[in-house]
């Protein structure tokens, strides 16, 4: 817990750095490994890549609210130390699967972010589950404090381009809760691409052979000023 691998790309230039936070419903029998393999992609297109272990619910680690998020930030804002002329500091990026794409939405709206993207993530966290109440420590009525700062729903706009990739197929978590952040998230005045892979179940994104996956690795990489060109006949929405 509480640390991070980071993986550069071959070359001496800085590279832009994708920030990777893994999901697993925020439980302690989820880690960072299961993103190596995307992490190694990552880096293998160009990008320096920080993948990050935070504290988790269960197992006496201590995660939940507030450690789980500060723990994300901390991450985030320890990458100067790791720099030394290789990072471009100015160009972060950010990316988390399932549970860590509510956290990497959640880490955009603190700022100094240049591009989000969350995949097969919860973002509507009023949908109040066990995972979600284990988390936040409690429904939205007893500590609606908490979900103000943590739902993605309510931290709105982000003022940042956003990509969400969700398969319809998935059923962990479903597919209308991107459709619905996607929706708010453009209402607010936010740049947002929907993509829905097919096959499109929620681990697929961890395998870096999947079109799913590719569809967020290609976005990320991008050089800042291009967007990922993605139409809807593409799977973009």
């Amino acid at each position: 817990m509480q640390v991070a691998d980071l993986y550069l790309p071959a070359g001496d230039v800085p590279h832009p750095v994708v920030v990777v936070l893994h999901g697993g419903s925020w439980r302690a029998r989820y880690g960072k490994i299961v993103m190596a393999a995307a992490c190694a992609d990552l880096a293998a297109r160009g990008a320096a890549v920080w993948n990050v272990e935070y504290r988790r619910v269960g197992r006496g680690q201590g995660g939940g609210w507030p450690a789980t998020f500060d723990d994300v930030a901390a991450a985030i804002d320890f990458l100067p130390s790791v720099a030394r002329g290789r990072l471009l500091l100015d160009d972060v990026r950010v990316v988390g699967h399932s549970a860590g794409g509510q956290l990497a939405i959640w880490a955009a709206s603190r700022g100094g972010i240049t591009r989000v993207a969350a995949l097969a993530a919860p973002l509507d966290l009023g949908v109040a589950g066990a995972d979600i109440q284990a988390l936040l420590g409690g429904s939205p009525d007893e500590v609606p404090e908490r979900y103000a700062a943590a739902d993605p729903m309510q931290l709105l706009p982000l003022g940042i381009p956003t990509l969400l990739v969700h398969g319809e197929e998935d059923a962990t978590v479903p597919v209308v809760r991107s459709r619905r952040y996607a929706e708010a998230a453009r209402a607010a005045g936010d740049q947002v691409e929907l993509v829905e892979p097919v096959p499109g179940h929620h681990r697929v994104y961890l395998d870096p052979r999947s079109g799913a996956w590719k569809s967020a690795a290609e976005w990320l990489v991008a050089p800042r000023s291009v967007r990922s060109g993605l139409s809807p006949a593409d799977g973009g929405q």
